[in-house]
């Protein structure tokens, strides 16, 4: 399975970039979170989610690995495929996704093109706890796309470092993400130090 693209970016539409990698163009569909973060480069890297059918291999690319988890547990809800899951993300930033499904808000969910009381309130029962429990629990709320995909850039490696290290994922992603919160512009070398000095 492929992981992510990383390569020169050849077009970009709101929902579609093209990124080329040693000579073969990847056509990957976006949302426009991933749009906004990636407009303007040369140069992207794309993770990737193949969805593979009878009838088409397609590629979901995002700018960061969160947005790219979303993506993942609102496809695992029954009804929900990836062109849904596209819009709900693009509707909503990461940030406010969680914060909707944590608040149980059917309201501002259902304001998304295709997602009706039934969807929104199965989107929300299936997710919640999950989403309690898993790699997104800590993430902060309310930063700014550009900021969330240079955080997710520092928190990832910060997180591999800490993995790699010994320290078990959960209490290190909770470490880690109140770090980047206190201090955002701070290194991922300073990160592991100040989380190592935690755990």
């Amino acid at each position: 399975m492929i992981d992510y693209v990383k390569g020169e970016l050849a077009e970009l539409t709101p929902a579609q970039a093209v990124v080329e990698c040693g000579g073969v163009g990847y056509a990957v569909n976006i949302s426009l979170n991933t749009y906004s973060a990636i407009q303007g480069k040369r140069e992207c890297k794309l993770y990737v989610y193949e969805a593979i059918r009878e009838d088409a291999h397609l590629l979901f690319g995002f700018a960061g690995k969160q947005e790219r988890e979303l993506f993942l547990l609102l496809i695992s809800v029954s009804g929900i495929g990836g062109n849904t899951a596209r819009t709900i993300l693009s509707s909503l930033s990461p940030s406010e996704l969680i914060q909707i499904i944590s608040t149980e808000n059917t309201t501002l969910l259902k304001q998304v093109k295709g997602i009706g009381l039934k969807t929104a309130q199965r989107i929300i029962v299936e997710l919640k706890d999950k989403m309690a429990t898993g790699a997104l629990a800590g993430e902060t709320l309310s930063t700014p796309l550009g900021l969330t995909v240079a955080h997710n850039q520092v928190q990832e490696e910060a997180l591999a470092a800490l993995t790699a290290l010994g320290f078990q994922a959960a209490a290190s992603q909770k470490v880690v993400a109140q770090l980047i919160k206190k201090e955002p512009t701070a290194s991922v070398e300073t990160i592991i130090k100040l989380a190592l000095k935690q755990l």
